[in-house]
């Protein structure tokens, strides 16, 4: 059969185990005539009388009794797919390893505290964090990663997106740097060459269109990829650093750093945890999502951010 009825599966299996056309059809609550058709057809598909005549009564051919612990097994296994899933989670008991992709700035400073809050829950689960040099969704779509987290980019329709919390960029210089003292307008903030964060090694930025709309341009001087060589730089010359406060407030060497507002509006940033359809309805990795939040949502630098 190209396409096999599977719902001749079940009827064969209360055929052999009631040895009766009126029984079997008692029990799938079908009249006698159609479950007669439905021996018919079974005895067509697989080429064997299955049960024949002994007197007033059936019984099964050997074929039939070599099928009947291969058709309850079977029988058996379709209905636990079909079953409505398991939601009890034992959570203490889970084995299991979760991926999370997140640069190296969300890893820094709440990695520690999401680690101790799943291993004190469920010390058989592993969790491997991933770099995150992009956005790209793929690594969502093939299941590489269970969780992806940072800046909504160009996301695809199906992806669940939940905010964890705001951020901001704030200015960071050396103690006793000029802009540790007085005011920091946008012409002094500007006079200094700064030091910027791109994995894309992009000069350009939010910062630098604010500026622009006052008539005023920054320099430049120096691109890293994350924001720990962003703090190292400006600890150590007159670079002005650009950060995120959460990071600042979770990293940062007060002995050797000075943070300031910055003195253009620049927009919020959104930080989000992602994840594919196909784990939505998983309650293990509810259960994670559920821990991410909750430790985003309490640690001080995501509230004072």
């Amino acid at each position: 059969m190209s396409h096999p009825d599977f719902n001749l599966l079940a009827a064969l299996d209360v055929l052999l185990a009631e040895g009766s056309v009126a029984g079997a059809a008692r029990v799938l609550g079908l009249s006698d005539s159609a479950m007669s058709r439905t021996l018919l057809r079974l005895r067509t598909v697989t080429g064997d009388p299955l049960l024949v005549r002994a007197g007033r009564r059936l019984v099964p051919t050997p074929h039939a009794l070599a099928l009947g612990a291969r058709v309850r097994s079977l029988t058996d296994e379709v209905k636990a797919v079909l079953r409505p899933a398991d939601r009890a989670l034992d959570i203490a008991g889970l084995e299991r390893v979760f991926t999370l992709r997140a640069n190296e700035g969300f890893v820094a400073t709440f990695a520690a505290p999401i680690v101790a809050a799943v291993t004190e829950a469920a010390p058989g689960v592993t969790l491997r964090f991933a770099p995150k040099p992009d956005k790209n969704v793929r690594f969502l779509r093939e299941g590489i990663v269970d969780l992806e987290i940072g800046v909504l980019g160009d996301s695809a329709p199906e992806i669940k997106v939940q905010t964890l919390f705001r951020d901001r960029f704030v200015g960071i210089v050396r103690k006793g740097h000029p802009l540790a003292q007085g005011e920091v307008t946008a012409a002094r903030y500007a006079a200094f060459g700064h030091v910027v964060t791109s994995r894309r090694g992009r000069t350009h930025g939010p910062v630098d269109a604010a500026l622009e709309a006052l008539g005023l341009q920054r320099r430049v001087v120096v691109v890293v990829p994350d924001f720990p060589a962003t703090m190292a730089i400006a600890a150590t010359s007159d670079l002005v650093g650009l950060v995120s406060r959460s990071f600042v407030r979770a990293g940062a060497d007060k002995s050797l750093l000075h943070e300031f507002d910055l003195p253009v509006q620049t927009s919020a940033i959104t930080i989000s945890q992602m994840w594919h359809p196909r784990f939505h309805a998983d309650p293990a990795h509810g259960w994670l999502r559920e821990t991410v939040l909750s430790v985003c949502r309490s640690h001080p630098a995501a509230s004072e951010a």
